[in-house]
């Protein structure tokens, strides 16, 4: 007959422990620093993007700037998470353009629909780029939250939102546009309300409003590298 010692088989070796268990005592101790560190810091990015989304509170507000310091621009989000709010328009940004021909002359281009453009890249894309998709949009949402309805700066954002539509502006349309120099710049925005479907019964006003920016004259931090290097070049020719 078998002798039964009492003891369960349970398939390992006798002494052998897995995970920290299986650390030193040294060891366990730095492993267990550093997951109470990775918790720690977890649990604080959590609290920073729920005071980041949720509505404005006393708390939010008393710590507005160090919450901002840690969501922008990694960890940004654009959307309100107790109070989803569907788009009911459409916007779309338009630019034009004051062009200085070789000649001397100077002329003004049309209104061009840079939104219509990215549509263009979208539609029958099965895989648009994100740039596509969402830079401008974006860039004009910062633009007019970071701004009055007279176009002030509202914040200390407001100035490099007005620098980041520049440039966009300007890698759209490029330094050279329609056989001239581009000198100076001007953004509107063009908005339509979304019109009820027709057995709601419902009446909306469909009619474009127009959001019209200054003028800004074309400066060198508005280009990209390529046009600004071309400019510099013909600067130089024209000596």
């Amino acid at each position: 007959m078998d002798s039964y010692d009492g003891k369960a088989d349970t398939g390992l070796g006798a002494g052998v422990l897995c995970g920290i268990g299986a650390l030193s005592l040294p060891y366990r101790i730095v492993a267990a620093v550093m997951l109470a560190a990775i918790g720690i810091l977890a649990c604080a990015h959590l609290a920073m993007v729920f005071l980041h989304v949720a509505p404005s509170n006393t708390l939010s507000k008393r710590h507005a700037k160090a919450v901002n310091a840690w969501v922008y621009p990694e960890f940004e989000q654009n959307w309100k998470l107790f109070a989803p709010n569907p788009l009911q328009q459409n916007i779309a940004v338009q630019a034009r353009a004051e062009i200085r021909t070789p000649a001397g002359d100077r002329s003004t281009t049309g209104w061009i629909d840079l939104t219509a453009l990215d549509i263009e890249k979208i539609r029958g894309n099965p895989l648009p780029s994100h740039t596509t998709q969402n830079e401008l949009r974006r860039a004009w949402d910062f633009y007019v939250n970071s701004h009055t309805e007279d176009n002030r700066p509202n914040g200390e954002r407001g100035e490099l939102s007005e620098q980041y539509i520049r440039r966009i502006v300007m890698l759209r349309l490029g330094s050279q546009h329609d056989g001239g120099t581009v000198e100076r710049i001007q953004v509107r925005s063009v908005t339509r309300s979304v019109a009820a479907p027709a057995w709601s019964g419902e009446k909306t006003d469909t009619r474009p409003y127009y959001r019209v920016l200054p003028w800004w004259t074309v400066t060198a931090a508005d280009l990209s590298d390529a046009d600004r290097a071309a400019r510099d070049d013909r600067t130089e020719a024209s000596r």
